[in-house]
């Protein structure tokens, strides 16, 4: 994985000083050389940071065309790319190098922006056609990888991250509108929290010329409609099928010229990928688990199990809350986003320790649960809204037993407390997703917290039109089975806005990490999501036809053991320890009080009765004070204006 910058001038010579100081930016992302590329014109530059993965010789990027006309940036991996390598070559292609990036530039010269069908991994790249003066930049199906852009005085900026934008001399700025999105949704696909500042969505491509610029949709879920999702075979011939599936992923995640470990946790997800990797390799995969000093939070035990019947390393980092104190600003700066829990601070620790046990590729366990109905919020809406021939007494036994066994996902993933109208979204879709009802909890408490001015602005408008109107409800959400419709709502705005940038690319390339997500593979997901919901959510198991597609690589234990989220314990439960005492000094501070965002006052009174509280209420309160710690974090990082 890489760092790429790009800027592209209506009018004047790009500022090569913009474009070194964008690409310094992104160091942690590309340590092993930067290079750049400019136009004899000096009106488009290409920079990229490089982190070194694949032919480690003659990788270095930007790539030009044999005739110079073309060239590319990127950040990523392409899988299966030698068979395209000898196409590319038996079609009178002359590679400049080995590496996986190349196929990009010569598949779009052969078939323009259709080549992003023939591109297999975790991707985003900016080309150059000098021929057609466009530009064009891609991101990966489900925006594994970052792409930002902004358009500023006359020049098109694009970039991995936001830092890289506001060095290249985009203007700091909150977006208001956005940030009371986020608190009540999570954010758009294209918008950001910061003005001016754009992302281009999963499965999307930008295209941009002297005069014009537009992006596309290239690919989408595509969930069958409920009556085509009935069961026709038998669980055996499902669970086949992923198998066959997701091991080709794992395997062709484990090239590298590089050493490469795997993640892992007690959970389903990253045992599996660890189970099926350990089938391809001779030699034992280091497993990097971290631990927690609070037993509802650890999984130590279970990863150590897992890693001994894979035959790996099992490699434990601990992590107590003073560690999480004195990174929490520096995993925030490096995420860009607000975060509902300190788990990314975990990751971002876990990273580095992947970094210097010499390591830089990991496989992870990331995108399971968005695709297979992981998460508890799920499996409530599988009981709320698919309950042909359910006893209604036996629905309400198994709602009270879900919220009993999943204690820490209260107030987080599941709903908790008084809630703001939902009605609009009961219109639209016929029902509201059970992680809607959680997030609109959470906004509620939120909003007693914010300034009557903002408020003022923001409070009147309907929860959730915002991400509604942005979305092809008619195509895409339209007689879908609900567990499907909630899936995809979740993939369009948490998967990409926060599971991949909170716990996967920002924390692990903030150490200069690449994580591969085989579960995220697009041949994986096609088939999972032609699957009957009861091949994912079977009964109260999550995740079935995994289990069954890999028990015979996974412990018993992990088997039979429900979806535990990965969380670290919430922040203010010991109000001794140093980041219960950093949330408690931050929102009573002079930072809290420049935000024109927050009541500060009422914020203190919170603080205030956080002692008189139970571990319940912890846990349900500890998503809104993340969310304000790390609103301080970027606010103060950044120097970001209102």
């Amino acid at each position: 994985m890489c760092g790429i910058v790009a800027l592209f001038s209506r009018r004047d010579p790009v500022s090569v000083a913009a474009l070194e100081r964008a690409t310094r930016s992104l160091y942690h992302r590309g340590p092993d050389g930067q290079r750049h590329w400019i136009s004899p014109d000096r009106r488009v530059a290409l920079g990229h940071a490089r982190l070194s993965i694949i032919d480690l010789a003659t990788g270095d990027q930007p790539i030009a065309s044999e005739d110079q006309c073309t060239h590319i940036a990127v950040n990523g991996e392409f899988y299966g790319y030698e068979v395209i390598q000898q196409e590319l070559e038996r079609s009178g292609h002359r590679l400049r190098t080995r590496s996986d990036s190349e196929i990009a530039l010569h598949l779009y010269e052969d078939l323009g922006t259709a080549c992003l069908h023939r591109l297999r991994g975790e991707f985003a790249f900016v080309l150059w056609d000098e021929v057609n003066r466009t530009i064009f930049a891609a991101r990966d199906r489900f925006g594994i990888k970052p792409l930002y852009y902004a358009f500023h005085d006359q020049t098109l900026y694009l970039a991995s991250e936001v830092k890289a934008l506001f060095a290249a001399g985009i203007p700091a700025r909150w977006d208001a509108e956005s940030v009371s999105n986020s608190v009540e949704f999570g954010g758009h696909q294209m918008r950001t929290l910061f003005d001016g500042v754009f992302q281009v969505p999963p499965g999307h491509y930008l295209l941009a010329t002297e005069r014009h610029i537009q992006v596309n949709q290239y690919w989408d879920f595509n969930y069958p409609c409920a009556q085509c999702t009935r069961s026709s075979r038998s669980d055996a011939d499902y669970a086949a099928e992923l198998r066959h599936t997701l091991e080709e992923a794992v395997r062709l995640r484990l090239r590298a010229d590089v050493p490469v470990g795997c993640y892992l946790s007690g959970g389903l997800d990253s045992c599996a990928a660890l189970g099926l990797a350990s089938l391809h390799r001779r030699d034992p995969i280091r497993a990097f688990t971290l631990t927690f000093d609070r037993a509802d939070y650890d999984e130590e035990k279970e990863a150590k199990e897992m890693a001994a019947k894979a035959g790996a390393e099992f490699y434990p980092i601990p992590i107590r809350q003073d560690d999480l104190a004195d990174h929490f600003a520096d995993a925030i700066l490096q995420s860009e986003t607000l975060c509902i829990n300190a788990h990314g601070v975990a990751k971002y620790l876990l990273s580095r320790a992947v970094r210097d046990a010499g390591y830089k590729v990991v496989i992870t366990g990331e995108g399971s649960d968005e695709i297979l109905g992981g998460y508890a919020h799920f499996r409530r809406d599988m009981l709320l809204y698919n309950q042909q021939g359910q006893d209604p007494a036996e629905v309400t036994a198994l709602l009270a037993s879900l919220e009993k066994l999943n204690p820490v996902s209260r107030g987080l993933l599941l709903p908790h407390g008084e809630s703001l109208p939902l009605e609009n979204v009961r219109r639209v879709l016929g029902f509201v997703p059970s992680w809607i009802e959680a997030f609109s909890a959470r906004a509620f408490t939120m909003r007693n917290l914010l300034a009557p001015d903002f408020v003022a602005q923001f409070g009147h408008r309907e929860s959730y039109h915002a991400l509604l109107s942005d979305l092809d409800i008619r195509g895409q959400l339209e007689d879908r089975d609900p567990v499907h419709v909630s899936l995809y709502l979740w993939s369009k705005t948490m998967l990409p806005n926060y599971i991949l940038a909170m716990l996967g690319d920002r924390m692990e390339m903030g150490h200069s990490i690449e994580g591969r997500v085989p579960f995220l593979d697009h041949h994986v997901v096609e088939v999972i999501r032609s699957l009957p919901v009861s091949q994912k959510i079977h009964g109260m198991t999550e995740k079935y036809v995994l289990r069954e597609a890999v028990r015979d690589v996974i412990t018993d234990t992990v088997y039979r053991r429900q979806k535990h989220p990965f969380l670290s314990p919430p922040a203010t439960l010991n109000p001794k320890e140093k980041l219960s005492q950093m949330v408690n000094d931050t929102l009573r501070g002079s930072v809290l009080a420049s935000i024109p965002f927050f009541d500060q006052k009422k914020i203190v009174a919170l603080l205030d009765s956080l002692q008189t509280m139970d571990e319940t209420a912890h846990v349900a309160i500890d998503p809104t004070l993340m969310m304000l710690m790390s609103t301080c974090v970027l606010h103060q990082g950044f120097r970001l204006a209102a």
